[in-house]
């Protein structure tokens, strides 16, 4: 197996896996979004809430914000020694203390640990008039994607890369104009493949190449092309090391639990 960067910019990491298949990578695909842990709020208590939205659409509106995530300070709750009952080493305590006129945004929030905090602080929660008060304490912890979606750290896909083959394409022009994603770019009168990575699969150029068959796009199954766009919990790059370590240790359960069978 060979792997290669091809793009990392920002929350995205795109590789290029080459000799593996998409038996591999679709289970790398599925521990990244289920398994590996990320930090979410869990539950909120309310001491004073006068808004026009009531406490449960508040909490829920709470716990689809983005924190960052601490993997090397915070414990699951069913890992960790205090066996579930909270304490510093699973959980954080955020506090929230509003009075209208104002819209709360979660950058109001305040985190007892300051490794914690929403990614995106513009993200409105409530609109507070005249008198209304929002008086809360929340507790985030680590939790996984299939749990919750709440904990689901990216949005994680993958394509066999694209093999794109020309003949004598009478139409190239067209060809090269039908494409939505600008794969081809005309040298003369002749087609010639520009991008091979921004291919999308589509066919949309098979299906108006003259003759029939002078274009052909298939996507390779031994050569994939692996995209991790994180919503900003955990780096790309640190989500895929964690779901190799998780893959690994389930592997090691399933050969002792092969050794006791």
């Amino acid at each position: 197996m060979e792997i290669k960067v091809l793009k990392q910019k920002d929350n995205l990491l795109v590789l290029n896996i080459k000799n593996t298949d998409e038996v591999f990578v679709n289970t790398l695909r599925r521990a990244i979004i289920t398994e590996v842990p990320t930090f979410a709020v869990k539950n909120v208590k309310f001491t004073k809430n006068s808004s026009a939205l009531f406490d449960e659409m508040i909490s829920h509106r709470l716990g689809l914000l983005s924190l960052t995530t601490d993997l090397k300070t915070y414990n699951l709750l069913e890992e960790c020694s205090c066996k579930g009952a909270g304490c510093a080493k699973c959980q954080s305590i955020i506090t929230l203390s509003a009075e209208g006129p104002l819209t709360v945004y979660a950058s109001d929030l305040k985190f007892k640990d300051q490794n914690i905090k929403t990614i995106h602080g513009n993200t409105p929660i409530v609109k507070l008039l005249k008198g209304q008060e929002l008086e809360i304490e929340a507790v985030a912890s680590l939790g996984k994607g299939k749990q919750h979606a709440k904990y689901v750290p990216a949005n994680v896909w993958y394509k066999g890369y694209p093999q794109i083959k020309l003949g004598n394409v009478k139409n190239a022009e067209e060809v090269a104009k039908e494409c939505p994603v600008d794969v081809y770019e005309l040298k003369g009168k002749t087609l010639s493949v520009k991008d091979h990575l921004a291919c999308i699969l589509c066919g949309a150029c098979v299906d108006i190449a003259d003759p029939k068959g002078s274009v052909e796009v298939t996507p390779s199954s031994k050569d994939i092309i692996f995209y991790i766009e994180s919503f900003g919990k955990l780096d790309p790059k640190e989500m895929l090391e964690k779901a190799l370590d998780i893959l690994d240790e389930k592997l090691e359960d399933f050969a002792k639990a092969i050794k006791k069978a």
